[in-house]
């Protein structure tokens, strides 16, 4: 018979498997708030990211620019936009330009005078909360601001056949929408990436990006309602939207349109490519 009342020789049960669970739990609970705090951090600071306004609100004298003047431009929704403007010579066209999502009109006033030395004329604008500009930024807030761009061009006598947009970067976004929806001769995209949400999603990989960008700025779902002819710069080395961002986007395009590669450039294309870019400017006013 078995003795109901002899010890158990079994060894004790080791406290470690339940303290190396709980510890384990712990670590995930506190990972999962770290986590949830930066995609929160990132939800609410994205616009920081996105749109990075700085120095200071010069006119075009101020920065070099002699022969362009600023001047004021309001919006449907009542912001007051400032902007340089510098007519066109008799026959020649006029450059609505649209910046980066960095600086301000006057970081870009050497490039300004590059694309006005034959003449054509430039209205640039300063979008929503930069420098000199009233609002804050934000997609369908820039789209406003290019509306009333060509609104302001078209009012002070310039015909939508001899105006061509250029736009760098996030300004090729906002060109290209632009473009899509209104008559222009030309456009001129630098640099231009194929979305927002395609930025968003190599630079924060480990974020749910589609679900929280508030400005997807979806240019690979505009690009295809394009008429006007386009001619597309991309830096080779470009550290900031990559190649292919561009080169998937110009795919997307309808003719006519030209591909051009500034071998030797990074981000900013535009000045390798310059030649090409005011031949195209020249070519849209003489087309009319």
């Amino acid at each position: 018979m078995t003795d109901a009342t002899a010890p158990d020789d079994r060894p004790p049960r080791s406290p470690l498997p339940r303290r190396a669970m709980t510890i384990a739990l712990a670590l995930a609970a506190l990972a999962a708030l770290v986590y949830a705090g930066a995609v929160a951090l990132l939800a609410l600071q994205q616009r920081d990211f996105i749109y990075q306004p700085s120095g200071a609100a010069l006119t075009p004298a101020e920065a070099g620019l002699s022969d362009a003047e600023r001047i004021r431009i309001r919006t449907l929704d009542g912001e007051t936009l400032s902007a340089w403007l510098r007519p066109p010579a008799e026959g020649r066209a006029l450059i609505l330009y649209f910046h980066g999502n960095a600086g301000s009109l006057a970081a870009r006033a050497q490039r300004f005078a590059q694309l006005t030395q034959r003449g054509d004329g430039l209205l640039a604008i300063e979008y929503r909360g930069y420098p000199g500009s009233t609002g804050a930024p934000g997609e369908e807030g820039l789209l406003r601001d290019a509306d009333a761009a060509l609104s302001e061009a078209i009012s002070r006598g310039h015909a939508p056949g001899r105006i061509v947009l250029v736009g760098e970067s996030l300004g090729a976004a906002v060109a290209l929408d632009l473009a899509t929806r209104r008559p222009i001769a030309g456009v001129v995209l630098e640099s231009a990436f194929l979305s927002m949400r395609d930025m968003a999603a190599r630079l924060f990989p480990w974020a749910p990006v589609a679900l929280l960008l508030r400005d997807p700025w979806r240019s690979d779902l505009r690009i295809a309602r394009l008429r006007a002819p386009l001619l597309q710069l991309h830096g080779l080395n470009d550290e900031v939207v990559p190649m292919k961002s561009g080169e998937a986007l110009f795919a997307l395009a309808r003719e006519p349109k030209t591909w051009r590669v500034a071998a030797l450039s990074g981000h900013q294309a535009l000045e390798e490519a310059m030649p090409q870019v005011l031949d195209f400017v020249e070519a849209r006013a003489v087309a009319r």
